[in-house]
């Protein structure tokens, strides 16, 4: 008698079990909580001549940068699988309230990425406008602290 062990395959199905959804949520978190955390550090001096002169700080920002939109991924493919799961017991209100500011939430991550980005990118040239950094800083810190936060908040309060 001759039993062989298969190795279990993946389908669709296993991408959109609760499973799924807790590793995309689980793998969301990390991802945040590294980029913000990197991100973090590396501006612990906060000064732009600090940030001009040290290329490690600038890089460590910019690879907690390039982290941002895999964790947006992340959370929509949360969002996604929860949805599916929910299917038709959920109210049709906090349905669309729920993906609204789940959609937001991710939109502001990936805005408040890409600004920054383009602000380290300034930082890389010759001549540093003190006042345009400082508006840049201070978008990109109310798009992260402020509306990205209250998008979540709504998110969570479902």
């Amino acid at each position: 008698m001759d039993v062989t062990v298969r190795a279990p395959h993946l389908t669709a199905a296993f991408w959109r079990s609760r499973r799924s959804a807790a590793i995309a949520g689980i793998v969301f978190g990390v991802l945040l909580l590294v980029a913000l955390t990197m991100l973090r550090i590396a501006r612990s001096a906060d000064s732009l001549q600090s940030l001009r002169t040290d290329p490690q700080r600038r890089t460590l920002i910019r690879l907690s940068l390039n982290l941002v939109p895999f964790a947006g991924i992340a959370f929509l493919w949360f969002i996604g699988v929860l949805r599916d799961q929910l299917g038709a017991v959920e109210d049709r209100l906090f349905s669309t309230v729920f993906l609204g500011s789940g959609l937001l939430f991710v939109a502001m991550l990936v805005v408040g990425a890409g600004t920054s980005t383009s602000l380290m990118a300034t930082l890389a040239g010759t001549s540093v406008n003190a006042e345009v950094y400082a508006f840049g800083r201070n978008t990109i810190r109310s798009l992260f602290s402020v509306y990205a936060m209250r998008m979540a908040a709504v998110f969570r309060s479902r």
